[in-house]
């Protein structure tokens, strides 16, 4: 079994895990990327067809990573954010403009992401780039910790200053380091997909919240809009199975007619929808981001910008530390700090979104009444819409230095 020595060995090569090796290439780390998956694979599960909202504060990462330029052709501004709540009068408005924002955010595929990503990584110094790789396991071995994988047929072993779990929300790395996770099913399923609507989208981005669960449409570059329709189970697995023009009358008319009649229908696909909390970010030269760390609900598409963060944090924290001649990427400190940093934001977006899920899921009418009054309230009160504008830009608490355009080498 051969053994090669490194700063930091990330395993997982998704979105997160990926962009995480491209913000410490510069620091003058050693750093290898575990995937299974090989650079370029169209069967890549974070780079499908799925659509993702970016908050500005991400889009500003990835330009501060130097592949925006190979995703702006298809990233889709949202202009305006309009939630509705079916049956009831309340409606919310938020407008770039009249927050003095070109965006809310972006809208993407995950495919043009991935490949932004592995472009980057191609052309970045001190990487190295294991895949198709399967992880074994690690465990800790003095200074370092040993990430155990299987390679091209053979058992290779990595002994890291700092092993990073951006292994999903079944993280093998997080459980072998004896962290456990919380998982609360929804016991919702999302149905994705894409759609052709008689009106131009016009850059909105809508949230409809109807009895059965809510309805994000968001607006693509090509004049279609990507849909993430939450339903129970039983009644998921229904709507899956129907002819496209059954399923495009039901969901016509559950959406309504704000962007005219629903024309066509893309492939659909369909995930569980689950809330998922690692008890800690750290252990012992470990560090645990992104799904591994936290999966959230899409209700308010924040659970990818706060994955995003944490690579963006993480990185940071290591970069402060060679900065101040700490040259172990896996010392106590940093880890420590990047643990703090993203227990506070974690718990800000979590509140936040699962909050959401529950105030909407509620069939007492009440509550329903009240949400209804809510929603006229918020739209008529500019501070809220601030606060909820800031949120889409990615500004819960302290804002990496990558999300606010600041190279990590620069002023901190």
């Amino acid at each position: 079994m051969t053994a090669v020595h490194c700063d930091v060995a990330i395993a997982g090569g998704g979105l997160v895990g990926a962009s995480l090796a491209l913000a410490l290439a510069p620091l003058g780390l050693k750093v290898a990327l575990v995937e299974a998956v090989a650079p370029g694979g169209g069967d890549h599960p974070s780079f499908d067809e799925r659509t993702t909202a970016l908050a500005n504060g991400s889009a500003r990462i990835f330009r501060s990573l130097g592949i925006w330029r190979h995703m702006e052709r298809e990233a889709t501004p949202i202009r305006r954010i309009h939630v509705s709540d079916q049956g009831r009068f309340g409606v919310a408005r938020i407008d770039a403009a009249e927050q003095g924002l070109e965006a809310l955010g972006y809208v993407l595929p995950n495919r043009v992401m991935g490949a932004a990503l592995w472009q980057g990584l191609a052309a970045a110094p001190g990487l190295e780039v294991i895949a198709p790789a399967r992880v074994l396991g690690s465990e800790l071995a003095g200074d370092v910790r040993v990430l155990a994988l299987e390679h091209s047929g053979m058992k290779q072993e990595l002994c890291a200053r700092l092993v990073v779990a951006a292994d999903g929300a079944r993280s093998l790395i997080r459980e072998q380091a004896g962290i456990a996770a919380d998982h609360w099913a929804y016991a919702q399923t999302a149905i994705i997909s894409t759609i052709t609507t008689q009106r131009f989208h016009d850059y909105v981005a809508y949230e409809r919240f109807t009895a059965d669960g809510p309805i994000a449409v968001l607006p693509l570059s090509d004049g279609r809009c990507g849909i993430v329709w939450t339903r129970p189970p039983e009644d998921a697995a229904r709507l899956l199975a129907l002819p496209d023009e059954a399923f495009l009358a039901e969901l016509q008319a559950a959406f309504g007619f704000r962007l005219g009649r629903l024309l066509r229908v893309g492939v659909r696909s369909a995930y569980e929808l689950a809330l998922s909390r690692s008890e800690r970010h750290v252990a012992e030269r470990l560090a645990i981001v992104g799904n591994a760390a936290q999966g959230l609900h899409p209700i308010a598409g924040q659970g990818f910008n706060l994955g995003l963060r944490d690579a963006a944090s993480l990185a940071e924290v290591l970069a402060d530390a060679r900065a101040d001649g700490v040259a172990d990427a896996g010392d106590a400190g940093p880890l420590a700090a990047y643990a703090d940093w993203r227990a506070e934001d974690r718990r800000r977006i979590v509140a936040f979104t699962d909050g959401l899920v529950r105030l909407f899921a509620s069939p007492l009418g009440v509550l329903r009444g009240l949400r209804s009054v809510g929603l006229l309230a918020f739209d008529a009160f500019p501070p809220a819409k601030s606060a909820m504008a800031r949120l889409s830009v990615g500004a819960a608490g302290r804002i990496p230095r990558l999300a606010r355009g600041v190279p990590l080498a620069g002023d901190r």
